[in-house]
């Protein structure tokens, strides 16, 4: 190669490259197309790690229900056992007393409407629309069911018509709670006499035969007297932000 022919190539890549570096139309598809490669690149890198942490996640995620499944298996089995002997008691001493509850896992179709959270249509086989039946998740009191057009309709706690009864605090004050339509809960009908005061754990008592006894519902944020009773406003527990599955109270005994 000449020094003439080699000297022309050197300006003309000179010349080339300052165009690419000074001048945006030149600039403009090059850049496009790199940055076209690099997004393609770091979506595979993306998507390589993502199935890797996917792969391992589920793994340790499958093996964690694996043992929790057993756990629930062996405490159920205890619990079939202890009620049995209970059972066996009341059948000894002649008592008429029984005791056999039962708790079905149900599913969530869709809310009642969209704009309200608080109603969610259930998928239950083999609903019996005659009864009223508690919802749980996980062992917090979630609301309860009702039927709606034969169907079974959650109101989950913050409803209006979502009422059960209660024990208030360490007297295990009686009342009524029922939602608000607002971010907490209310319990009427306390009786004046009985202490409760912030800070009080509220649980469900079973005497109205929709939750068993002892559910955790929340805790109070305020008291106030009216017409010989009280009422406490209730922070719940369950804040209705997963409404998937629940457990829902067939018989309490």
């Amino acid at each position: 190669m000449n020094k003439g022919l080699f000297s022309f190539l050197l300006i003309f890549i000179a010349l080339l490259m300052g165009a690419l570096y000074y001048t945006n139309i030149i600039q403009a598809p090059f850049i496009s197309a790199l940055n076209i490669i690099k997004s393609s690149y770091h979506n595979s890198i993306e998507s390589v790690e993502k199935l890797i942490v996917q792969h391992f996640f589920q793994a340790q995620q499958i093996s964690l229900l694996e043992e929790k499944l057993h756990k629930y298996e062996n405490n159920h089995l205890v619990m079939q056992q202890l009620a049995s002997e209970v059972n066996d008691l009341f059948a000894l001493n002649n008592s008429k007393l029984k005791t056999d509850p039962s708790v079905q896992l149900v599913r969530t179709i869709s809310y009642q409407k969209f704009a309200d959270l608080n109603r969610v249509w259930l998928e239950i086989p083999d609903y019996n629309s005659s009864k009223i039946y508690g919802l749980t998740y996980k062992e917090l009191v979630a609301g309860i069911v009702v039927s709606q057009d034969n169907r079974a309709l959650g109101l989950l706690n913050r409803d209006i018509k979502s009422s059960y009864a209660v024990y208030v605090g360490e007297e295990k004050a009686p009342g009524i709670a029922h939602g608000n339509s607002g971010e907490n809960l209310v319990v009427r009908f306390i009786p004046a006499w009985f202490s409760v005061k912030e800070g009080d754990e509220v649980v469900t008592s079973g005497l109205d035969e929709i939750f068993f006894k002892g559910l955790k519902v929340g805790t109070v944020l305020s008291v106030t007297k009216s017409q010989g009773y009280q009422n406490a406003v209730i922070e719940p527990y369950y804040k209705a932000n997963d409404p998937n599955y629940f457990h829902m109270i067939k018989k309490v005994k």
